[in-house]
């Protein structure tokens, strides 16, 4: 009897932790994202940029970077002030073993400034959720994690690494929003062979450059960074190391070939280590007027 009374107090405790947290981490959700919008409202002036895709701005850009423009994009294609991301997937919560958990996400993603707030729920438990928000927000890069969206596993949040880390997501992801790659939109493109290329952005006072590599079909198979922030190390420093993001399955959307698929993973000395697999399940986008 009085085993089963305590597995009941047990279960509407959880549950009550789960109301409770759900509701607190909505709340710290909403106003992130406020300040993500804010952001980009603000930032529509300062950035003056045609609002529709112009094939005549591909004029001079490496072959490879040109064709994958011509094949993901028509002449005409309204440029994206932002989406909103649904996805599902895997996570391995370990750097060294395989500790895959499953997860819910919905991203906001606007282009002008650039930034996203990725808010996820991963499932480390049947009934223990852990909350979690990566972000880049008007230049300052977050990670928070919470169990039951009440306690705190991971608190990052400012400037330097964590923020270049955050804005390399974003631009790494940017297959999502294609157009934003465009040079029309502050993107400056250089080759490195034929079937790769450099693209560099800036968001004062960080720039990127990252590589990105195309499959036979022209579109972005791959990109990476030969150093991004991985955590911090024992000796209190960022651990650097490269990092690879693989994109798939690509799909017509709203007029473009967006990748269904996308893979994140570390490349370590002992090798190519992937810890993040997410399928897109709904996109949604908003064009500048």
């Amino acid at each position: 009897m009085w085993l089963g009374i305590a597995l009941g107090v047990v279960v509407v405790v959880a549950i009550g932790l789960r109301v409770v947290g759900t509701a607190r981490w909505a709340a710290l959700v909403r106003t992130h994202t406020s300040l993500l919008e804010s952001g980009n409202v603000g930032a529509q002036g300062r950035f003056p940029a045609p609002v529709r895709y112009d094939a005549h701005e591909l004029e001079g850009l490496p072959a490879s970077v040109q064709r994958y423009f011509r094949t993901v994009l028509t002449d005409g294609q309204p440029i994206i002030a932002g989406a909103a991301i649904e996805m599902t997937g895997t996570i391995n919560m370990s750097a060294t073993a395989e500790q895959w958990k499953p997860f819910t996400s919905r991203q906001r993603v606007v282009t002008r400034r650039p930034g996203f707030l990725w808010d996820a729920q991963v499932d480390m438990l049947p009934g223990v959720p852990a909350h979690v928000e990566d972000s880049y927000i008007a230049g300052n890069g977050s990670l928070y994690a919470k169990l039951f969206g009440l306690f705190t596993v991971a608190n990052l949040h400012g400037e330097g690494e964590i923020a270049r880390g955050e804005f390399m997501r974003y631009f790494a992801e940017s297959p999502w929003y294609p157009t934003a790659l465009l040079p029309s939109q502050g993107v400056r493109w250089e080759a490195v062979d034929d079937a790769s290329a450099s693209a560099t952005i800036v968001d004062s006072p960080i720039t990127l450059t990252l590589l990105f590599r195309f499959n036979n079909a022209g579109l972005i198979a791959s990109v990476r960074s030969e150093a991004r922030g991985a955590g911090v190390g024992k000796d209190g420093n960022m651990l650097m190391l490269p990092w690879d993001c693989g994109l798939s399955d690509y799909r017509p959307q709203d007029g473009m070939l967006i990748p269904m698929t996308g893979e994140a993973a570390w490349v370590r000395s002992e090798g190519r280590k992937a810890y993040f697999v997410g399928h897109v399940q709904k996109l949604r986008y908003a064009f500048l007027p």
